[in-house]
């Protein structure tokens, strides 16, 4: 009986470390640290204000209650965006139908990108505007917003279109810290990104 008891507790011993160590350990927070009130703090996106797609004014502030997963992008771009578009929506799939996650993408060319021709553009891609935001606002803001998520956004006359930016997906929790991102020019790396995203949502109902 003895022996058959420590079999036991073994076995449970085992399945308990076993599962602990499947348990995904929790996301960074990427970034430079800040210092606010002369107190160094984790890295985390300024305040920001852009228009969506029915002209109405959104903020990050909206997205308090849920993670996001950004990108910045262009609708005449003639080389990654299409590419980077084709895996944002990979990952809008498979939160399609979770609330607690949204989606946003920045354009870098106000000028041609109106709230119009991006509610246009969100159609073709067949998405929900109040799941995915497509945001519309000052050129020179959107750029200086691009190293907030740390990325690059700028105007190049040598780049194809005009612009030159990155195609990285980055992923934000509620409290605006960066927590992970992806090369949105390669699908190997979209899988990672969707873990990513249920790693930190557990990491929310565990609090």
């Amino acid at each position: 009986m003895i022996r058959y008891s420590i079999v036991i507790i073994t076995a449970i011993s085992i399945f308990m470390v076993s599962c602990k160590e499947k348990t995904p350990p929790a996301l960074p927070k990427l970034g430079f640290k800040k210092i606010v009130d002369g107190e160094e703090v984790d890295h985390f996106v300024k305040d920001w204000s852009f228009m969506n797609t029915d002209s109405a004014i959104v903020t990050n502030k909206d997205l308090s209650d849920v993670v996001y997963v950004s990108d910045f992008f262009f609708r005449s771009c003639p080389t990654i965006c299409p590419k980077v578009a084709r895996e944002m929506k990979r990952v809008y799939k498979a939160y399609e139908d979770n609330p607690q996650v949204k989606f946003v993408s920045f354009t870098l060319d106000p000028k041609r990108d109106t709230p119009q021709k991006l509610k246009e553009y969100a159609a073709n891609l067949q998405v929900d505007t109040d799941k995915w935001w497509f945001l519309h606002g000052d050129k020179d803001e959107t750029f200086d917003l691009t190293s907030e998520y740390m990325q690059i956004g700028y105007e190049d006359e040598d780049a194809p279109g005009g612009l030159d930016h990155s195609g990285k997906l980055i992923l934000t929790d509620k409290e605006g810290h960066i927590r992970s991102f992806s090369e949105g020019t390669d699908p190997d790396e979209t899988p990672k990104l969707i873990k990513d995203i249920k790693t930190l949502l557990k990491e929310y109902e565990e609090k």
